[in-house]
C-alpha cells in the first residue's frame, strides 16, 4: 500500500486509488466535472488539478494512480491559478441562463463558478450554439450549456448497458447526442439527470415546477418495485414534485429506476378523497359513520366463513398487521391473503420467500441462473447490478427462457420444467456448472412458482442444493424473486393462506363478502358479492367494489416495507391525504370500534410494538425441515414467463401521465421498427 503525502498530511492508501481519492482520504476537497465514483475516468474537465512535487505542470489527479513518496499540494496558488484558467475555459461558451436553469440551486458548475470563476473573459469570440436533441419523453436537453464531460455517454454505456449516448464531431464542433435521435432505451436513462453536472440535461415532467430551496425534502423508501431503493420526496406545498435516488451501496447505489422516479405524478391523479357506496350501479359519496354502520350491518348478517380479505401490493407492514388483526380478533376469521395468483409459497421457513444472497451479494457471483425471472422489468435495479457483475467480473449467466435484452450476454435454455429437473438433478452439464462455482446464485421468478409442478421444482432445486453443500455460513444460492414491494413482508407477517384455496373459492364465488385493502390485481367474475375496497386510488378494484374507503398512498403515511431480500426499512410520510381519504391502520381501527367498541390498538405506537413482537415471535418459532419430501406431481410444461407492464404495474404508475408518454415512446419505436 503506497504511503504520500497530502498537504503535508501521510495517508496510506490501496494498490490502484488514483491521487485524487488519496486527497480525499487526506481530507481535502477536490472539484471536479467528469470524474464519478461508479464511472470510468475519462480525465476531460481538468478541474481536478493539483500540484505534485518536481512535476513542472499541474496534474490532473482523477486520472493519476497514487504511488510511493508522493508528494502533493492542493490549495497553493499555483493549483487556484491552473483551476481559474480551466473554469474560464469552461465558460468560455456557456450560456447565461442561471435564471431560467432547472438546474439553478444544485448545480455543480454553479457551486465551482463561485470559488474559481473570474468577473471577465479573455475571449472575444462569439458563444458556440448547439441544437437541442431528442431523448424521450423524460429527458429535456439544452445542450449548448454542455460541457462535455462525458458522464452520461459513461452512464448509458457501461451502468445502464445501452450505448445509444456518444459524442460526435471534435473541438467546438464535438456535440452529445442519442445517435438515432430516439429516447433512451433504458429503464435507468433518467439517473443521467442526476450525473449531469450542469443544467444539459435536466427533468422533462418537472421543468419549471420549484426551485430545490422551496422544497421539502423527505427520505424514504420506494414501492414500484420489491428492491426498496432509497429515496428523497421532494414535496411543494403538499404536491409531491419529485422523486431522487439516495446513495445506498447495499441496495440501489445511487441509481433509480424511472418508474421509481416519475410515476410520483400518479399521486394526484384518480385519488379517492372522500367514501362511496354505489346505489343502482352508481357511485354516491357518503360519510365515514355511514360506511362503517352498513359494513358493520353486513359482517353482522353473513356467517364468518363467508367473509374472506385480501391485501395488495404496495400495501405498508402495519396496515397488513392490524388488516390480520382485525380478521383474528374482531372477525374470528383466516380468510385472508395477500396473493393474488395461486403462486407457491412455502413460508415454514423465510429462506424460502427471500433473496438470500442480497443485492450486493451479486457482485459476489461466479455463476448466476435465472429461472422464470426478467430482472429487468421486474426489478431493474437489481438488473444492473447482475450487468455490473458481468462487467466487473465476466461472471457466467444463464437464463432457462430467451427473455430478450437484459443488457448483458446469457446463454439461454429452452424454457422447459424438463430442463430444470435435469439440471437439479444432476444429468445435465449446467449442473456441473453450478456445482463447480463457489458463489452460485438461482435467481426463481415468480412465473416458475404460479406452474403447476412448482411445489415439486422449488424443493427439487432446494434439495440438490442442500446436498452438494452449497448452502454455508456465508453463502445461501437460494433466491426469490418478488416483484411487489410489500410480498416478503406480508409473508412475514403471516397474511397467506395454504389451508383453503382463497382464490379457488374467490372465482368459484363461494365468498358473500370480500374486503379488499389495496388489492387490484385480482381477476375474477362479481355475481352477488359485496365488495369493500380500501385503497387510494380509483382502480380496478374501486371499480368492483360496493363500498370505498378512501385511504393513503406510500408518501402520506409512517409506514415499514420489506424488501426482496428481507431487509425491513420505514417509508416516512411526505405529504396528506387528499379529502376525506385516512390513513390505511387508522380506517381498519376505526372500524374495529365501530364493530366491538373497542380499538384493536390505541395509537400507532402501540400497532408498530405489537407487529415487531409478532415477527420477533416469528423468528423463533421458524420450522427448519432439512429432510423435504419431494412430491411427484412434476409434468413436463413450458415456462411462459409473466411479466407485468412495466410501466403500468401498480394503481400509482397506472395513473401516471408520464408513465403512459414513456409507454407510448415505446410503443413508437416498436411501431418504427428501431427498438434494440
Amino acid at each position: 500500500m503506497p504511503k504520500l503525502k497530502v498537504n503535508d498530511i501521510e495517508v496510506e492508501v490501496e494498490d490502484g486509488l488514483t491521487v485524487l481519492q488519496a486527497c480525499e482520504k487526506a481530507g481535502a476537497e477536490i472539484p471536479r466535472f467528469c470524474y464519478h465514483e461508479k464511472l470510468s475516468i475519462a480525465g476531460n474537465c481538468r478541474m481536478c488539478l493539483v500540484e505534485m512535487e518536481k512535476s513542472p505542470k499541474p496534474i490532473a489527479s482523477c486520472a493519476m494512480p497514487a504511488a510511493e513518496g508522493m508528494n502533493i499540494k492542493t490549495n497553493t496558488a499555483f493549483v487556484e491559478k491552473a483551476r481559474k484558467g480551466v473554469m474560464e475555459f469552461l465558460l468560455a461558451n456557456h450560456p447565461l441562463d442561471c435564471p431560467v436553469c432547472d438546474q439553478g440551486g444544485e448545480c455543480d458548475l454553479q457551486d465551482q463558478s463561485m470559488f474559481y470563476g473570474v468577473d471577465k473573459s479573455r475571449f472575444k469570440e462569439n458563444k458556440r450554439s448547439v441544437p437541442e436533441k431528442y431523448m424521450g419523453p423524460l429527458i429535456k436537453t439544452q445542450m449548448t450549456r454542455c460541457i462535455h464531460c462525458t458522464r452520461c455517454v459513461r452512464f448509458a454505456t457501461e451502468v445502464a448497458g445501452v450505448s445509444e449516448l456518444g459524442a460526435i464531431g471534435r473541438g467546438e464542433d464535438m456535440q452529445i447526442t442519442t445517435y438515432l435521435e430516439q429516447s433512451m432505451q433504458s429503464e435507468l436513462s433518467a439517473n443521467v439527470i442526476d450525473l449531469c453536472p450542469v443544467g444539459a440535461l435536466t427533468s422533462k415532467p418537472y421543468v419549471f415546477e420549484a426551485r430545490p430551496w422551496e422544497l421539502t425534502k423527505t427520505e424514504t423508501v420506494d414501492v414500484m418495485d420489491a428492491v426498496g431503493s432509497n429515496v428523497r420526496v421532494d414535496t411543494y406545498d403538499w404536491e409531491v414534485k419529485r422523486v431522487l435516488p439516495l446513495i445506498n451501496e447495499d441496495i440501489n447505489e445511487e441509481w433509480i429506476s424511472d418508474k421509481t422516479r416519475y410515476a410520483c405524478d400518479g399521486l394526484l391523479n384518480q385519488r379517492l378523497d372522500t367514501p362511496f357506496i354505489k346505489y343502482n350501479g352508481k357511485f354516491e359519496k357518503a360519510s365515514w359513520d355511514e360506511v362503517f354502520k352498513i359494513i358493520k350491518s353486513k359482517f353482522e348478517n353473513s356467517s364468518k366463513e363467508k367473509i374472506c380479505g385480501f391485501v395488495g401490493d404496495l400495501t405498508n407492514m402495519e396496515t397488513g398487521y392490524i388488516f390480520k388483526e382485525f380478521f383474528d380478533r374482531t372477525l374470528s376469521n383466516h380468510n385472508y391473503d395477500s396473493r393474488s395468483d395461486n403462486r407457491y409459497v412455502d413460508v415454514k421457513e423465510r429462506e424460502n420467500y427471500i433473496f438470500n444472497s442480497s443485492i450486493n451479494g451479486i457482485e459476489d457471483a461466479d455463476l448466476i441462473f435465472l429461472i422464470g425471472s426478467n430482472p429487468r422489468y421486474e426489478a431493474t435495479i437489481l438488473n444492473a447490478r447482475i450487468r455490473k457483475a458481468f462487467v466487473n467480473n465476466n461472471t457466467k449467466i444463464i437464463s432457462l427462457n430467451d427473455v430478450g435484452d437484459l443488457t448483458y450476454p446469457y446463454e439461454s435454455l429452452d424454457g422447459q420444467t424438463q430442463s430444470i429437473k435435469n439440471i437439479f438433478e444432476g444429468s445435465d452439464e449446467i449442473s456441473k456448472k453450478i456445482l463447480d462455482a463457489k458463489h452460485p446464485i438461482i435467481i426463481i421468478g415468480e412465473s416458475l412458482l404460479k406452474l403447476n409442478s412448482a411445489d415439486y421444482l422449488f424443493n427439487l432445486i432446494k434439495d440438490f442444493l442442500n446436498k452438494n453443500n452449497k448452502f454455508t455460513d456465508n453463502w445461501n444460492p437460494l433466491n426469490i424473486l418478488s416483484c411487489d414491494a410489500s410480498t416478503v413482508g406480508n409473508f412475514d407477517l403471516g397474511i397467506i393462506n395454504n389451508d383453503i384455496n382463497l382464490i379457488k373459492d374467490l372465482k368459484s364465488n363461494k365468498f358473500e363478502i370480500v374486503y379488499l385493502v389495496g388489492q387490484d390485481n385480482l381477476e375474477f367474475d362479481k355475481k352477488d358479492e359485496f365488495i369493500i375496497y380500501q385503497g387510494s386510488h380509483g382502480d380496478k378494484g374501486a371499480e368492483i367494489a360496493d363500498i370505498i374507503l378512501p385511504g393513503a398512498a406510500y408518501t402520506e403515511q409512517d409506514g415499514h416495507f420489506t424488501n426482496l431480500e428481507g431487509k425491513i426499512q420505514k417509508a416516512y410520510k411526505a405529504s396528506y391525504p387528499p379529502g376525506d381519504a385516512k390513513e390505511d391502520w387508522q380506517i381498519i381501527n376505526e372500524l374495529a370500534e365501530v364493530m366491538n367498541n373497542r380499538k384493536l390498538f390505541n395509537d400507532k405506537d402501540e400497532l408498530e410494538s405489537s407487529m415487531f413482537n409478532f415477527l420477533k415471535l416469528q423468528k423463533e418459532k421458524e420450522i427448519v425441515d432439512s429432510k423435504e419430501q419431494l412430491n411427484s406431481n412434476f409434468q413436463n410444461e413450458k415456462l411462459n414467463i409473466q411479466v407485468k407492464d412495466y410501466y403500468f404495474s401498480n394503481v400509482i404508475a397506472r395513473s401516471s401521465k408520464t408513465m403512459i408518454e414513456c409507454d407510448n415512446s415505446k410503443l413508437n419505436l416498436k411501431s418504427t421498427g428501431t427498438e434494440g
